[in-house]
């Protein structure tokens, strides 16, 4: 099977194609920039392994990597969303076969998969267009992708029947869309808030020991305070179970914004089984983004939000970038922030070689002369997160946490790091 499909920026030109070839077992990608797009004057390189040159750029597919270049790969299914998709297309088959169809055999593929996200929540600002012209995935006829919050008992109760393994064909159909344009493993769902704005809703799991989804908007508004650029979050309820409304940053209203992970950034395959560091970052930052500086004080000031409240779920995928202009990019808001008491305090990303895993206020100090910080400067920006995150029992009970949700919480914001912080800033 060869494909081509055309990319587009938004609701904007063209700027690629991407050829896709699948023989047996064996996947192969290009993608090639148009001609028109080359010539642009705010042309721009959509992913820093893909320079803005003339023909095909070929991508090796790493064996637990994607198929695409990370930029593509950025936009893809992820856990939850691939889950939703091979049930649908399971029951679809099977449905198929009871009325006396013929039915392909063939299992899904990478292009399956990145085709079957919905257009409209698609991440960032890419836009698939297939053969026909038509753009994927796009709603149903009559249909609406993203719905409103007043779906969200639907939308919850449909992602209840796939986590219990008994969801129906209307489950799937209602979920095809709106649940799998987004990462992670987290059951989750795309709707338009009360502004008419897009919006992640993020549903407790039924394997949930604690309270997960409040932890989540904890964690985010104690960024805000803290002085952190964070995404807007707040909890809604449906039937009594709290949601987890999180507003899109990849969008200004119907314009989309080119959005990269941090792992797409540094030009690192996705799961490579590697270790990476926040020094890392730091270097793509200088290369990469507008106000270089300010984004990696930034980052800097995320560490320390992270070691406080335990957040170590920090992987590559967990970071990104937004287009700024021309080959210029900036730091997104933070998101995906979840205290995890129950954790061993080590990052998924490490604060630098030297420092390793831990996460320690110590191996944050140890890296202020390479974030060219200064000392009184670091300890400034230590005492104001660390002064935010001290109100963390009273703002989980503004949010309605019971005390036994915030007692679960306790270890994630209450530990030696807290004190080591403190000492330092004195």
């Amino acid at each position: 099977m060869k494909r081509t499909i055309d990319i587009h920026l938004g609701d904007g030109p063209q700027v690629g194609r991407l050829h896709y070839d699948l023989q047996g077992r064996r996947e192969n990608a290009a993608f090639e920039y148009t001609a028109d797009w080359l010539g642009e004057h705010e042309r721009f390189a959509v992913d820093p392994t893909l320079p803005l040159v003339a023909g095909p750029q070929f991508h090796r597919k790493a064996p637990e990597g994607s198929a695409f270049h990370a930029a593509i790969a950025d936009t893809e299914p992820d856990g939850w969303g691939r889950q939703v998709i091979k049930r649908d297309h399971a029951k679809q088959r099977q449905q198929a076969r009871q009325a006396g169809d013929v039915v392909d055999a063939a299992p899904l593929n990478a292009l399956d998969f990145l085709l079957a996200v919905d257009d409209a929540s698609r991440v960032g600002a890419l836009r698939f267009r297939d053969e026909d012209g038509f753009f994927q995935r796009t709603a149903e006829q009559g249909r609406r992708s993203a719905p409103p919050l007043i779906e969200l008992g639907s939308l919850l109760a449909a992602s209840r029947a796939v986590e219990n393994h008994s969801e129906t064909a209307a489950d799937l159909a209602y979920l095809r869309g709106r649940g799998t344009s987004l990462g992670g493993l987290r059951p989750k769902c795309t709707v338009m808030d009360d502004d008419g704005q897009l919006s992640i809703g993020k549903f407790p799991s039924i394997a949930d020991e604690r309270a997960v989804t409040k932890g989540e908007v904890l964690a985010l508004q104690l960024a805000k305070d803290a002085g952190i650029a964070a995404a807007d979050a707040r909890l809604v309820h449906s039937d009594g179970v709290p949601v987890a409304l999180i507003r899109r940053f990849d969008r200004q209203g119907a314009t989309r914004i080119m959005y990269v992970s941090a792992a797409t950034m540094m030009g690192v395959e996705r799961r490579d089984g590697q270790e990476h560091s926040y020094s890392e970052i730091v270097d793509a930052i200088r290369i990469h983004c507008a106000r270089a500086q300010a984004d990696i004080e930034e980052l800097w000031r995320r560490i320390a939000f992270s070691i406080l409240i335990t957040n170590i779920d920090d992987h590559l995928l967990n970071h990104g970038f937004l287009h700024e202009s021309g080959e210029l990019w900036r730091l997104s808001p933070a998101f995906d922030l979840n205290p995890s008491p129950e954790r061993i305090r080590e990052f998924k990303t490490w604060i630098s070689e030297e420092a390793g895993p831990q996460a320690t206020i110590e191996g944050l100090m140890s890296v202020i002369r390479y974030f060219r910080i200064s000392s009184p400067r670091a300890k400034a920006m230590l005492s104001e997160v660390e002064r935010a995150v001290s109100h963390w029992r009273a703002k989980a009970r503004a949010l309605g946490m019971t005390q036994l949700e915030i007692d679960q919480f306790s270890d994630a914001f209450e530990h030696a790091e807290r004190g080591a912080a403190r000492r330092i800033c004195e």
